[in-house]
């Protein structure tokens, strides 16, 4: 195993897109060209699935060190209903784009720390956005919840506005690690979000754990294991940190590079989580994720209809998924665009009437096509080219590239397809990257991805 990592522990895409945004051709992208994609993909789509909906609200209170997201750090809540007015503002600007209602089958409030803002207040942005829009047959509304600061009543107004899901980030119990990444959250404050989530009727509950964090010991590891057993969350997102201070600056070097696991202890650590979620009855899904059988990410699992974005895996898909807020990305299916990445910016263009979006990326047939088999790994473990529509120009460089990985046992390669292997399921997104012909046509100079293990 510890040869293994030491030869696949290299800087890579999580490929919650294709292509991945550092490798976007923004010469070519047009805000023009991605309206017409985007009303195209709603022609094609609303009617039959609906859209989806993820909105960015950036606010939190207190730095957390391990957090690569896009956030702005405050105590002053005057900054809620400024921002919620700009983001219904960038709603009224895609409806007005719409050929028809939309429909929403999906919505992901995400962070930034969501329930920063008050219940009245994402009562009044919820409202803004139904008042445009039905909601969709088959629906789920889901957020990303602090434990420190979720309260019965954000529970309650977000359960009656439609939400069923939500996602605590827990990331580790040990006070030391808690110190390190400026998180620090008794289990009892997790405990107490857990139940009442529950009591007032969300139907899934997940926590978020990080692996590969400052301090973190495989007794520590354990200990925190055995702390969410015993709330049993319906689904568990068990990350790898994500450790690029490069990008993020001092909001990551809030520790020495001393303090972290060693690839092999990260390694360990993730083997040691997984075999105790399995004892636990939770299955894994695709890359990082767990879920109990009768948890819909499961039984989307095997179903085969698994999906992965910008937001993560999903058990629902939508052809077209709106990002409002700032940073946030949208994806039409033929096209990506992201919206500015400071707040004063993304509210200056939509007070003066126009779509914050700054860059993007338009996918060509070949790009759509890889798109479909990066997503075909990392959702179902194995992809195909037998059907013409999936057939590959350079397949044989892919197999040169995959013998190493064949070799060692993790993956099958076959004439028409390939599957990866329960061994090879750590390194999936090393097989992606054989297949992510713009990553390989444009070495970049420096690192600019995570390690992949």
């Amino acid at each position: 195993m510890n040869n293994l990592i030491q030869k696949y522990n290299i800087p890579g895409p999580r490929y919650t897109s294709y292509p991945t945004v550092p490798f976007w051709d923004n010469d070519s992208f047009s805000k023009q060209r991605w309206i017409e994609t985007f009303q195209q993909s709603f022609d094609e789509s609303n009617e039959a699935e609906g859209i989806s909906l993820y909105i960015h609200l950036p606010f939190c209170e207190a730095l957390c060190t391990f957090c690569a997201c896009n956030k702005r750090i405050t105590k002053q809540h005057s900054v809620e209903i400024p921002y919620i007015d700009t983001v219904l503002k960038e709603w009224k600007l895609y409806i007005d784009l719409f050929s028809s209602r939309p429909k929403i089958k999906e919505i992901h409030l995400g962070g930034g720390t969501p329930t920063f803002f008050s219940p009245e207040n994402l009562k009044k942005l919820m409202d803004g956005i139904f008042e445009y829009a039905d909601v969709a047959d088959g629906y789920e509304f889901s957020l990303e919840g602090h434990p420190n600061n979720t309260t019965r009543e954000h529970l309650q107004m977000l359960y009656d506005l439609g939400f069923k899901r939500i996602s605590y980030g827990v990331q580790d119990y040990d006070l030391k690690v808690q110190k390190a990444i400026n998180r620090v959250q008794p289990f009892e404050n997790v405990k107490q979000a857990t139940e009442e989530a529950r009591e007032i009727g969300f139907t899934s509950v997940s926590h978020d754990l990080i692996f590969g964090l400052p301090h973190q010991t495989l007794e520590g590891m354990t200990e925190t294991i055995n702390l969410t057993k015993s709330l049993n969350p319906d689904r568990i997102s068990f990350y790898s940190y994500a450790h690029v201070p490069w990008i993020k600056g001092v909001g990551q070097r809030g520790f020495q590079d001393e303090d972290l696991p060693s690839p092999e202890q990260k390694r360990e650590l993730y083997e040691e989580g997984k075999r105790m979620f399995e004892e636990m009855g939770y299955f894994e899904i695709g890359m990082d994720h767990f879920a109990l059988e009768h948890d819909s990410m499961y039984q989307s699992m095997k179903n085969h209809t698994l999906h992965r974005n910008f937001m993560g895996y999903s058990s629902s898909k939508t052809q077209l998924m709106v990002g409002l807020g700032v940073s946030s990305i949208s994806d039409s299916w033929y096209s990506f665009a992201q919206n500015e990445k400071t707040v004063e910016e993304y509210e200056k263009s939509i007070h003066s009437g126009e779509l914050s979006v700054f860059k993007g990326h338009i996918l060509s047939e070949e790009d759509l096509t890889m798109r479909k088999h990066i997503l075909n790994l990392m959702c179902n473990l194995e992809t195909s080219w037998e059907e013409e529509k999936m057939q590959i120009n350079n397949i044989e460089r892919i197999k040169i590239m995959l013998e190493d990985m064949i070799d060692d046992g993790l993956i099958e390669f076959k004439e028409n397809g390939l599957i990866v292997k329960e061994e090879g399921r750590p390194y999936v997104r090393n097989v992606c990257m054989t297949f992510d012909k713009r990553m390989i046509d444009n070495q970049p100079e420096t690192r600019i991805f995570s390690m992949t293990i």
